[in-house]
């Protein structure tokens, strides 16, 4: 039985319901299993990672962790690891292409979390897969409450950020494949999305996608920073991501493509695709 946490998540809930898809046993750590829009066949256990207790009683029976970890501190992974040591192999983490594994210290406070978080879980004693995920496609659905019900302008202070998003589902299943099968013990994957495309360009596909035409508009960084902090994210975090994205819209940035393929073999999927899926997200 794989044990997910993060599930009612985006990569946490695409691990699931593609592990129900492949007949696995699936057991989601979930906050509020009655409202948890999961599979009917998934097992829904009530537990929080900030309450290492309700860990330990969701691994019974559990081989495989997937950890999808939402804290914005690293340490409280320490007693969630002693909890699924004594009975799990493997574990998959869910961390972010930023990280760098050789440097003390990160560029900002996200990437410093991954990479505390990494460090635990190399010195667990598990057998450890990291999937460092590139740019999420997911985040872009916070462009819908500026979209749906007729809306046509999305706001953004950075159109021209290029990035590799990647779909969710290439992320689960690179993490279902180190979870499922031998030879990624030790691994780290980054994995991105098959193509650079600026904010602009993905808002255009999303129109495409909703059938009405979309456009971005640039927003004014004091309102962009006031939309992250009513989001709950703490000042660090909003002045990180500002300027990743400052980043990415500067001239000739581009990344290097590391795609799903890699470790599935299977074609990754586009934007194209992830605008599809979400259609009815942005209607």
């Amino acid at each position: 039985m794989i044990l997910v946490t993060g599930a009612t998540g985006n990569v946490g809930g695409a691990a699931v319901r593609r592990l129900c898809a492949m007949g696995e046993d699936v057991r989601a750590l979930v906050r509020s299993p009655e409202r948890a829009d999961l599979p009917a066949e998934t097992d829904l256990v009530r537990g929080d990672l900030s309450d290492p207790s309700s860990v330990e009683a969701a691994m019974h029976g559990v081989d495989g962790v997937f950890l999808v970890w939402p804290l914005m501190e690293a340490e409280p992974v320490l007693p969630v690891l002693e909890a699924v040591r004594p009975h799990a192999e493997r574990i998959a983490y869910l961390s972010a292409s930023g990280v760098d594994p050789a440097a003390e210290e990160q560029g900002d406070p996200v990437t410093g979390v991954h990479a505390r978080v990494e460090r635990a879980i190399a010195a667990s004693g598990l057998h450890w897969t990291l999937v460092r995920g590139g740019g999420f496609a997911a985040n872009d659905l916070g462009w819908a409450g500026q979209v749906r019900g007729g809306g046509s302008v999305v706001r953004t202070p950075f159109p021209d950020a290029r990035r590799a998003v990647v779909h969710e589902d290439d992320l689960a299943d690179v993490a279902i494949r180190a979870l499922t099968s031998d030879g990624h013990a030790g691994k780290a994957y980054t994995v991105t999305g098959p193509e650079m495309l600026s904010e602009t360009e993905r808002v255009r596909i999303l129109g495409e996608a909703i059938g009405r035409p979309l456009k971005t508009e640039r927003q004014g960084l004091d309102e962009a920073r006031a939309g992250l902090a009513a989001a709950g994210l703490p000042p660090e975090a909003t002045e990180a991501i500002l300027a990743a994205h400052a980043d990415f819209a500067a001239p000739g940035h581009t990344e290097e493509l590391h795609t799903a393929e890699e470790v599935t073999g299977l074609p990754p999927r586009s934007y194209r695709q992830w605008a599809a899926d979400h259609a009815d997200d942005f209607r």
